[in-house]
Formats: structure tokens, C-alpha cells, sequence
């Protein structure tokens, strides 16, 4: 009995070890390559990239009247996302 279960056991192993293969071969094969993605509006500096796009705005930077400086940089950000009719 000890013999048939070894057979057993042998086949066994021998099966986890085709499917470890065959899993790391799978792992290996090339893969596409991702779609690159488009650079968040707020991280764009320039006005002109930014008005490019029709998903982003551009606010001006903001000075005090007074004393001339600018209290906020100008910045570009998303556009809000148009509401759904429902």
C-alpha cells in the first residue's frame, strides 16, 4: 500500500510542478503596454498647456491691491464634470 501511495504522491508533486511552470510562464509573456495617461490638470504650470485641454481651466494668481504681492500663484485645475440629466 505504501507503494501506490508514493505513485499517488509522486503524480501529485509531479502535477504541482507542470503548473508552477506553466503559471511562471504565463507570468512571463508580454503584456501590452499600459495606455500612458493624461497628466492631471493640476499638475500643469504653464497657461498655455493648460488651456489646450478642454478639461481644464486656468485661474489667474491673485495680488493684494495694496502692497502689490501675490497672495495665491496661478494655478490650472479640472473642470467640473457636466451633471447627468435624470
Amino acid at each position: 500500500m505504501s507503494t501506490s501511495m508514493t505513485k499517488h504522491l509522486g503524480a501529485a508533486a509531479a502535477a504541482m510542478a507542470v503548473a508552477m511552470f506553466a503559471f511562471g510562464a504565463q507570468a512571463q509573456e508580454a503584456k501590452t503596454a499600459p495606455k500612458a495617461k493624461v497628466a492631471a490638470c493640476n499638475s500643469l504650470k504653464e497657461q498655455t498647456g493648460c488651456e489646450t485641454r478642454t478639461d481644464c481651466s486656468w485661474v489667474n494668481e491673485s495680488k493684494d491691491a495694496k502692497t502689490g504681492k501675490v497672495k495665491k500663484k496661478a494655478y490650472c485645475r479640472a473642470k467640473p464634470a457636466p451633471k447627468k440629466k435624470g
